[in-house]
Formats: structure tokens, sequence, C-alpha cells
């Protein structure tokens, strides 16, 4: 008797060469900003390879859509994958004839932000068709659980390879793990015939029109973006805020420990959701998990001084993230039509990520030119003292009250519209 095939076969090949090649890029990145850092001196300057690198994903996402939905996924994936590895290369033909500099880097930083804003969502829409829809749940916390262990790893990784054997090394390992996702994906995946549409005879624009006309069509779908939208001012201001509240009270050393700690709650997180069986309420997930994660690790880190109590919060803001992004695939997976969903993945990136810059400078601001000072001005104030401590950093504690209290609020108002909408799973 024969045995039946494994109806997670594709999945498991490409999300695990995918994985490895997501690996190796991140590893080349980390690598290109120490590179930078030892040539410039400059935070500023190596943040801008981020900022270089997000902003094509933030503006050109619902074109990028179009295009994906126009075109075979197979295909976009491996020209766009095949184009990002040629900037590699690039890197190492300047690197190796010491011509290298910073601006170099800015322009292939954002010819490699554009080609993944265009990869990402034919990605979402291949993993859609080759995963069965009774597996969404579990996939969707393998993929968190990959994404964990990469944004634990890469920096140790890079940094060994960096310290081992310079760029040359770095890059020769991005070139070999990007050389086995995109053989994997064209010589062992098969993707299953989709009912045509007529995108061909669109164009780009028009294509860009409909995502968002499937998103007022359909408010359950909007107002979860929107909601994550909100999430993620909060949740970037806070990353913005945290080095201001840890480093002046327990050093840099220490704020590494607090940092490396979220991503071992998701790695946790993302085991929980691979396993547990489906919830009644996916909707009531999504809020419920982010009230309890907003809420509970501000508050946490507001009112302690205590590197462990920091730790603590990490652990319990991060570790329900995998089942909330899970419980949100999974509903996007089951009510976007397939010839739709890269136009609609497209939408989603860009509402729902334009916030995180915006948390970012805002989070940075409000510590800097308005907590801080207050806190500075009130030190005689017995029950501010209290509650936030003194000196500096008191700011950035009283910063954090304020993000759990905005997390708080914004997501039992989220919570109270979402309960409007019903959503039904086959």
């Amino acid at each position: 008797m024969k045995n039946k095939p494994n109806p997670l076969r594709d999945f498991y090949i490409l999300w695990s060469t995918q994985s490895l090649s997501h690996l190796g890029s991140s590893i080349t990145s980390f690598a290109l900003t120490l590179w930078l850092y030892e040539k410039t001196g400059s935070a500023l300057g190596t943040a801008a390879l981020t900022i270089c690198t997000y902003a094509p994903y933030v503006i050109m996402s619902i074109f990028a859509g179009a295009i994906t939905d126009r075109f075979d996924k197979k295909k976009t994936m491996l020209v766009c994958d095949a184009l990002a590895a040629l900037t590699t290369v690039l890197v190492f033909v300047l690197y190796r004839t010491n011509a290298l500099s910073g601006w170099h880097l800015y322009g292939i930083n954002a010819f490699s932000g554009l080609m993944n804003t265009v990869q990402q969502p034919a990605s979402e829409v291949t993993y859609t068709l080759v995963i069965p829809r009774k597996y969404d749940q579990k996939t969707s916390g393998l993929q968190s659980l990959s994404r964990s262990l990469i944004s634990i790893g890469n920096p140790l990784i890079a940094s060994a390879l960096y310290g081992f054997g310079g760029l040359n090394a770095v890059i020769a390992i991005d070139l070999i793990t990007f050389a086995i996702a995109s053989l994997s994906l064209l010589c062992m995946i098969q993707l299953p015939k989709t009912q045509s549409d007529t995108t061909a005879e669109k164009n780009v624009l028009r294509l860009a029109k409909e995502g968002l006309q499937f998103l007022r069509k359909n408010p359950l779908i909007l107002y979860v973006i929107l909601f994550m939208s909100g999430v993620n001012l909060i949740a970037s201001a806070f990353d913005a805020v945290l080095p201001a509240l840890v480093i002046p009270r327990s050093g840099n050393g220490t704020l590494g420990i607090v940092t490396s700690c979220s991503g071992v709650a998701m790695v946790l997180g993302s085991v929980i959701v691979s396993t547990m069986p489906k919830p009644k309420n996916r909707v009531r997930v999504i809020y419920l998990t982010m009230l309890f994660s907003l809420g509970i690790e501000n508050f946490l880190l507001a009112f302690s001084r205590s590197p462990i109590v920091w730790c603590m919060g990490q652990i319990v803001g991060w570790m329900l993230v995998p089942l909330m992004s899970a419980n949100q695939n999974v509903i996007m997976r089951n009510t976007i039509p397939v010839s739709l969903q890269g136009r609609v993945y497209a939408c989603r990136n860009t509402l729902q990520f334009f916030t995180i810059p915006i948390g970012l400078a805002l989070g940075g601001f409000l510590v800097d030119h308005v907590c801080e000072p207050y806190m500075a001005a009130n030190q005689s104030t017995k029950w501010l003292t209290t509650l936030f401590g003194s000196g500096k950093g008191s700011g950035a504690a009283l910063m954090m009250f304020i993000l759990g209290v905005s997390g708080i609020f914004l997501c039992l108002a989220s919570g109270q519209k979402l309960k409007q909408y019903s959503y039904s799973e086959n």
C-alpha cells in the first residue's frame, strides 16, 4: 500500500528554502550596517539604510500588488529574487575593487526594497495556493517561527561571519542560500492552476484601484488592517522609547538582553500557534491578544527599574504576536479570492505598515522633547518620581505609560467596532 503524499510537502519545501534565503539576505543587511558604521561612525547614516529599504515597501506596495496579480506568481518571485541577488553581486564587485561607499548602499538598498515590495505579495499568494485551508493556522505559526528565529540568529551569525571572513564570507553565504531557494522553487514547486480573470487586460492603476475597492466592500478586512496600523504605530513608538528607558539605567548590554527576549517570546508563541486548536472567534483573538500585549508590557516597563521585569515585559508583550498574526492571515486567506490577493495584500502592506516610521519618529521626539524635559522639571513631585523614577530614563518611563494607556484605548475601541462584523470559516 502506497503512502499518501504529504499535503504540506510543497509548503515545507517553499517555507524552508525561502526562510533560508531570507536568513542569508538578513545576514548581508546586518553586515553592511556593521561595515558602514565602521567607515562613517554615523548612527544616522546606518539608520538611513533601513529607511531606504523600507520606503519603497510603503510607497509602492499598492502598485506592486497589481503587478503580482497580473503576472505568474512563481516567475515574479524568481525574477525579483534574481534581481535582488544581482545587487548583492554588485556590492561584492564594488567591495573587492575598493569602490564601495555609503551612497552605493543607499541606492542598492532602495532597489532591493523595491524588489521585495513586488516579491512579498507574490509570495503570500503562492503560500495560499500550496496550503490546504485546514492547515492555515499551523503553517502561519511555522512562518512566524522562522521569522522569529531569523530575527534572533541573523545578528549573531552576521557578526561571526563578518569577523571571520569579512563581507566576502557574508555575501558568499547569501548567494548560496539564494541559489538553494530559487532552484527549489523552480524545480520542485508546481503551483496549481487558478481560475483565470481579466487582469492581463487591465492596467496597473486600475488593478490597484480594485484592491482598494475590495477593502471598501469588505469592512471586516479593512478594519482589521486599520486596527493593526494603530498597533504598529504604538509598537514602533515603543521601539524608539525602549533604548531611552534601558540604556541610562542599565547600559547597552542590558538593552541587548531585553531586546532579545522579544525574539525568544515569538519563538515560543509560534510553537503554541502551530499546535493549538482553531479558536472559536478569530477576530476576538486578534484584538484581545493585542490588548493583553500592549497593556501589560508597557506598564511593566513604565513602573519598574528592574531588568528582570523588563525581560518579563518583553516576553509577555511579544509571545502573543504570532497568535494575532496567524489569525489575521487565516481570515485574509479565507476571505480574499486568490485572483485578488496580490492587490489586497499590497494594500494591506501600505495601510498597515505606513505608521511604523511615523511611530519611530514620534516616539523619539516625545521622549526627547516632551517627556524627559517634563520629568526633569518636576523632580520634586513625589508621586511622579515614585511611579517613573528620577533622572535620565524617567521621561521614557512616562512615555511607556502613555503608550500603555493608548494601547488599551485602541484595543477596546477597535474591539467594539470589530464585534459588528461576522466571519465564517469554511
